[in-house]
């Protein structure tokens, strides 16, 4: 009986979510005394909300596990000869390094280990990059940077990154790099979707600012 070829495939991509579903900020909450920061600030268990409610040290952390959860399963996973399971020939290891990636930022944002409510993604998603991509890691964080300086808004700096990814990709990747940019589509829509309630408050003039924004401070 010949090998399915489905289950490396199948195999990998269950390993990448289940290590996406380790949720920083809940790992060292609980080493801070059971903390839960999904019952505090905005709800969301991510970098941000951490900051915002446990302070720079705290956040760090969160961030260090949410973007290593992916780089290691997304570095190592492809051509790991796992036991039972083997190296599958048939299976592109360009794709399974991009479903496997994209399988670690679905574990972020809906943890098996945390009743499914996670993170928003974000961090993960650089993660990825940092092995897929890593020469746009740094053009993004400035990018995400500059819109958080200019707005003061998280969400819509994480919003504007992952967009301007796909754009990026789409102009100067495109045919030769099409895996990278239907993986940054897809990122960059399960982004949007899970800040769909900050896109909602920011219509409607009630989002938390990170930082008072340019236009803030100039009153407009």
């Amino acid at each position: 009986m010949g090998a399915n070829p489905m289950l490396e495939l199948g195999v990998k991509v269950v390993i990448a979510y289940l290590a996406g579903s380790v949720m920083g900020s809940l790992v060292v909450g609980r080493l801070r005394g059971g903390i839960d920061i999904r019952a505090q600030g905005s709800g969301n268990a991510g970098g941000t909300n951490a900051l915002r409610t446990q302070g720079k040290v705290f956040a760090f952390w969160v961030i260090v596990i949410d973007v290593l959860k992916a780089v290691i399963p997304v570095a190592v996973l492809p051509s790991l000869v796992l036991p039972y399971v083997g190296i599958d020939p048939l299976v592109d290891r360009e794709l399974l390094t991009y479903v496997v990636g994209l399988a670690a930022v679905v574990g972020h944002i809906y943890p098996v280990f945390f009743d499914f409510r996670g993170g928003k993604g974000g961090a993960t998603a650089v993660g990825v990059m940092c092995v897929v991509k890593p020469l746009l890691v740094l053009p993004m964080i400035i990018l995400w940077l500059a819109i958080i300086g200019i707005s003061g808004f998280v969400g819509l700096a994480t919003i504007t990154a992952a967009i301007g990814a796909v754009v990026f990709i789409g102009v100067t990747g495109l045919p030769q790099e099409h895996g990278l940019f239907l993986f940054c589509c897809a990122v960059a829509a399960l982004i949007v979707y899970t800040h769909r309630s900050n896109i909602r408050r920011m219509l409607a003039g009630v989002e938390h600012r990170q930082t008072p924004g340019i236009f803030r401070r100039r009153g407009t």
